[in-house]
């Protein structure tokens, strides 16, 4: 993530999924007067707007991404939010190659392998990217990286970020605040896939492999907003046993979140062990894990539609 940029940031918050940039692009029935090449390569970052997507299919490397970059064949995403606007100078990490021609995108992803694209252009910054196999198309908003919104889109999606660790180990604890029973964890895990609302704790204590923690109790949570301040979000977890523990949550920094506990005062801190990179579910080098877990993917807010696209690929 990169250094917050507070007044940029707001200013562009408001305008990061409509915007439209002055640069025209023109593809029309009479013939493209840029190529397909061209266009993908026109901006730096493609932003997937997940809750745009009409069609009730999913393609796997697209349902993870933040964003999309095409570099002469080479295709690039941002899939997680730690080191989101950093890794890879913004572009963040290989994904895999691709062939762009006559409005066909063909894509070879590292771990799903093949697929095909048909691309429309909508207007001067936003395609379709309509894959005929499932009937499902997904939008995409062209930036180029000086102007793009890193840090609004990490904190809309700060969901996921807490998914990226293995398990949030407690670091530190202020000596001011009253006694409570949330005092006694010391280790939270946010799992992805399923729900997509899971946590469980542990009160367990200095354990080096988040593979080795018991986990004590298994949860619900949910992220919330905080109005007129993008960069605080709530943390409520429920559990059962007693009162939910509500939390006002801030990000330190990409390994470390803080969160302050309003009933009692305590300030928490807790670092992030066991970073996944997503490719789907994939470890760093895109080998596929044994992790009985759900791979991560963004969720559509949005009602499921019927994709009003017509397949014109024959036998697709």
């Amino acid at each position: 993530m990169k250094t917050l940029k507070l007044l940029f940031g707001f200013a562009l918050s408001a305008t990061l999924l409509t915007s439209c940039y002055t640069e025209e692009l023109h593809i029309n029935d009479n013939g493209p007067a840029i190529s397909l090449n061209q266009l993908l390569q026109s901006y730096e970052l493609w932003y997937v707007d997940i809750n745009a997507t009409q069609g009730y299919g999913e393609t796997p490397f697209l349902q993870i991404a933040f964003t999309l970059s095409f570099d002469n064949g080479r295709l690039f995403a941002n899939n997680n939010l730690v080191g989101f606007g950093s890794q890879g100078n913004g572009f963040g990490v290989q994904i895999g190659n691709y062939d762009a021609y006559n409005m066909i995108l063909d894509v070879n992803h590292v771990i799903d392998g093949f697929d095909s694209f048909d691309v429309y252009q909508i207007d001067n910054n936003t395609i379709e990217l309509y894959n005929p196999f499932s009937d499902t198309s997904y939008f995409l908003h062209g930036y180029q990286r000086a102007t793009f919104d890193y840090d609004f889109v990490f904190y809309d999606n700060i969901h996921y970020f807490l998914q990226e660790y293995d398990a949030w180990e407690k670091v530190y604890t202020s000596n001011f605040g009253a006694i409570n029973e949330f005092d006694n964890e010391n280790y939270l895990q946010f799992l992805s896939g399923g729900n997509d609302s899971t946590f469980r704790s542990s009160q367990d204590v200095n354990i080096y492999n988040p593979d080795n923690i018991y986990w004590d109790y298994t949860g619900i949570y949910g992220v919330g907003d905080v109005s007129g301040n993008m960069y605080l979000k709530t943390l409520t977890l429920d559990y059962d046993f007693f009162d939910n523990e509500f939390f006002e949550l801030s990000v330190i920094n990409d390994g470390t979140i803080s969160l302050y506990h309003p009933n009692s005062g305590t300030v928490y801190e807790f670092e992030g062990r066991g970073y996944i990179a997503y490719y789907r579910n994939s470890d760093t080098q895109g080998k596929i894990t044994e992790k009985s877990e759900q791979p991560k993917k963004r969720k559509q807010k949005t009602p499921k539609v019927n994709n009003p696209r017509e397949n014109t690929r024959i036998g697709s």
